[in-house]
């Protein structure tokens, strides 16, 4: 095979190339006129090698993470891989079942920095020996061209999006998805700001700033804050009832009321895109200071950004719900036997006072006026119980007519104090409660604890019910 005639086609190829993708197409063209061998190129794409140009296969991985297969190995180290037999390769990445040798060749900048690989795979017997210097001789005055036709091709502003997208996705919190979307809104249309308002149960608020807000976004919280919850539901309203719109309006052009504060933030462009329904979403507002046109396009990007961020929004609230649900009592909606376990299994010796609590004469009132009687009158105890304990001291249901609160106390006969604060409170609902007290023993199990607990309780019952008493330490 005449080596040096394949590498004057594919450079006579590569001056009719306009772009760096086309130079890309062309010398994998020219190069499969020479050899069976599967060709691809692949260059850097934010984090990824991504194949810009291919023979067919039955496979093509059109993105390769960094450090991956036989070309991911080649880009990191910048060293040619030659290997004459790939089933002896871990790293190699299968695309067509009789794929026997490799050649994956780096290609690079005048610093000699990798920008990406030429990849030759052969399901033929093939001497690989001239094919490594061929190789390398290619890739060098393919990646001379790339970097002369302005380097390998920036991620289009649909492909950031689809990044945005499965970030957005993978968000575990809720201030993590409200971040992510501030940070993608900013990348995808090029302004400078973006703020989210939303309108849920919490009444119209100013969404959580991301961890580093630039001068402008945090001008633009300052004069939305000052404006109030009335006015951020106008501008939700605004939103919600004519859709999506873009400016500020051209020089010279006052703004309408809604924007009014923007432009007091020095606002000069607007985006502006509904989020979710309008009583429970909001509005996702991207600005900037500078006079610029955006487009229809950028509208929609940001349109579609919302709707992302919406249902990964969604997702996580109703994640958040069926959790709560399931560590919960849906009667009273105080927590129960799970977390309760947690809780006093990481108990603290001698501070963490259980307190355990019995409604007194509670199957006499289910006899006498029915079970939902008795779930009222638990609602309320609930309620009466829970605002009896200090801040950060903790009420669980275990069981149909049994509480248990989980306190810190400095001493025993402060626990006592707080069991007489719950009993009077439930004599406030016109019912009584026997209440046990017990501080874990150094060493002592959390269940031996909440044993000496339920003895004590049932001291109080013995002696006439509506009382405390405090197990021996």
């Amino acid at each position: 095979m005449d080596h040096q005639r394949i590498i004057r086609d594919v450079t006579a190829s590569l001056p009719a190339a306009s772009t760096a993708i086309e130079a890309c197409q062309r010398t994998v063209a020219a190069l499969a006129r020479h050899t069976p061998a599967t060709v691809s190129v692949l260059l850097l794409a934010q984090d990824r090698l991504r194949c810009v140009a291919a023979t067919g296969a039955w496979q093509v991985f059109a993105t390769v993470p960094p450090k991956t297969g036989i070309v991911g190995r080649v880009y990191a180290s910048g060293e040619t891989a030659v290997v004459p037999d790939v089933s002896a390769d871990p790293d190699y990445l299968p695309v067509r079942p009789d794929v026997t040798a490799e050649i994956c060749v780096p290609m690079r900048d005048p610093a000699g920095r990798p920008i990406g690989v030429l990849d030759l795979q052969w399901g033929t017997a093939v001497d690989v020996t001239p094919w490594r210097a061929t190789a390398e001789r290619l890739a060098d005055r393919l990646g001379a061209w790339i970097v002369a036709l302005g380097g390998p091709p920036a991620e289009s502003r649909s492909e950031k999006l689809l990044r945005h997208a499965t970030a957005l996705s993978a968000a575990p919190t809720e201030r993590d998805l409200l971040t992510a979307v501030i940070c993608a809104a900013r990348d995808v249309s090029t302004l400078s700001a973006a703020v989210l308002v939303l309108a849920d149960s919490d009444g119209t608020r100013l969404g959580a700033p991301p961890r580093a807000p630039g001068e402008l976004e945090g001008r633009i919280r300052a004069e939305l804050a000052e404006a109030g919850p009335a006015a951020l539901g106008r501008i939700v309203g605004r939103v919600h009832r004519y859709g999506a719109g873009y400016t500020l309006g051209e020089a010279g052009h006052r703004p309408t009321e809604e924007y009014a504060p923007l432009a007091r933030a020095g606002v000069r462009t607007l985006v502006a895109v509904p989020f979710g329904p309008p009583d429970g979403g909001g509005v996702l507002l991207v600005a900037d200071e500078r006079l610029l046109r955006p487009d229809p396009t950028t509208v929609s990007l940001m349109e579609l950004l919302a709707g992302q961020t919406w249902n990964s929004l969604d997702r996580l609230r109703t994640l958040h719900q069926l959790r709560k649900q399931a560590s919960s009592d849906p009667l009273t909606g105080l927590r129960h036997t799970g977390p309760f376990g947690k809780r006093i299994a990481a108990a603290t010796p001698g501070r963490t006072a259980l307190l355990a609590i019995d409604v007194d004469g509670f199957k006499t009132v289910n006899d006498t006026y029915g079970h939902q009687a008795g779930d009222r009158l638990l609602i309320g105890l609930a309620r009466a119980l829970e605002g009896a304990l200090r801040h950060g001291d903790e009420l669980y249901r275990i069981g149909g007519d049994e509480f248990v609160a989980v306190i810190e106390v400095n001493r025993p006969e402060e626990a006592v104090r707080i069991a007489e604060r719950l009993t009077e409170a439930a004599r406030r609902t016109g019912r009584t409660i026997s209440v046990g007290v017990a501080l874990p023993r150094p060493g002592e199990s959390a269940d031996l604890t909440l044993r000496r607990a339920d003895k004590a309780l049932y001291t109080v019952k013995r002696q006439g019910r509506d009382g405390v008493h405090l197990a021996p330490a």
